[in-house]
């Protein structure tokens, strides 16, 4: 009996799916998170590695890597031996900003990291102070164009998703506002709710209590459709920005180097943790996020079509590579 080619090849391939599934992991496996702790990304990553490591019957730590733009800690990653005992829990900047921002970059995330999922959307919403006045985005516009300079809004640091969103806002419709960097979401919320600057994105995890209390207004949602935990704010698109959206998502990747069959292992073993009650009723539910896990295959073709968009978000938001 003669056999085609992909019979042929996929019989050669069985081995190494075989030791793939079997051989991992043998000892701890880290996630390294780019970013400090205490954030939605290190909760989800935690909440990952418990789940982990139960399946795996190894140790599963997260080894936390903040700073230099989330550089360092994805270049470790990136130049990791492709066993699997790296992994990469990170946010979009990581991945289709960075390529656009930093000249020096010393690794290429689309080429040196293998994609094993895309695993959820992270909604912000444009949050003001009280004090501005605004109750939406139009009024928003047309305070800031009646007052060059006046308002501040606060980032997490350049070309964070508040520097992207309000760039873009500013260059759309002319307007002048200052940008003011902080040192994480969580400082640049409370010095919006102290008044040191009038505005900043945060997701529903952390401004739902402080718009209960009145100390934040939300504006609008970068989401496709509306809160349901917050049904009076409309959407970006509704609001006749949906361009400005930055598009935030976080995502785990493993070297590049990672065979196939590991990868697809990897997804499945992520998957499975995220649709346990411990991570979906506990941390993503809360938290708003639009959960995906979705497969590598798909999550390269998101990644492609992203990394266009953040180019063309920075691009409007006027953002010069380092």
């Amino acid at each position: 009996m003669r056999l085609s080619r992909r019979t042929l090849l996929a019989a050669l391939a069985l081995p190494a799916v075989a030791q793939a599934q079997t051989d991992f992991p043998t000892r701890q496996v880290r996630l390294v998170v780019p970013f400090p702790p205490g954030g939605g990304l290190d909760a989800l990553a935690r909440a990952l590695a418990d789940r982990l490591q139960t399946a795996w019957r190894q140790p599963v730590v997260v080894d936390n890597r903040p700073g230099g733009s989330t550089v360092p800690g994805t270049d470790i990653v990136a130049k990791a031996p492709g066993d699997g005992h790296t992994l990469l829990i990170t946010a979009d900047n990581s991945i289709t900003s960075n390529p656009h921002l930093i000249r020096a970059l010393p690794h290429d995330p689309m080429r040196d990291l293998a994609p094993i999922s895309l695993l959820v959307d992270v909604h912000q919403m444009v949050l003001v102070h009280p004090s501005v006045g605004a109750r939406s985005m139009a009024e928003l516009v047309s305070a800031a164009r009646a007052a060059p300079g006046r308002f501040n809004f606060g980032s997490y640091g350049t070309a964070s998703q508040p520097h992207l969103c309000f760039g873009a806002l500013m260059a759309r419709e002319r307007i002048e506002m200052v940008h003011v960097p902080y040192r994480g979401l969580t400082p640049a919320v409370l010095a919006t709710v102290a008044g040191e600057v009038q505005m900043t994105l945060a997701g529903i995890a952390s401004g739902a209590e402080h718009i209960r209390a009145g100390t934040l207004r939300a504006l609008a949602v970068g989401r496709p459709t509306r809160f349901e935990a917050l049904p009076e704010v409309p959407t970006l698109a509704e609001a006749g920005y949906g361009d400005i959206d930055p598009r935030t998502w976080f995502g785990a990747f493993a070297p590049a180097s990672t065979p196939p069959a590991l990868v697809a292992r990897l997804h499945r073993d992520i998957a499975a943790a995220m649709a346990e009650p411990a991570v979906r009723d506990r941390i993503l539910a809360p938290a708003g996020y639009t959960v995906h896990a979705a497969t590598p295959e798909a999550t390269a073709a998101f990644l492609r079509e992203d990394l266009a968009y953040k180019a063309g978000l920075i691009r409007a938001a006027g953002i010069q590579p380092d």
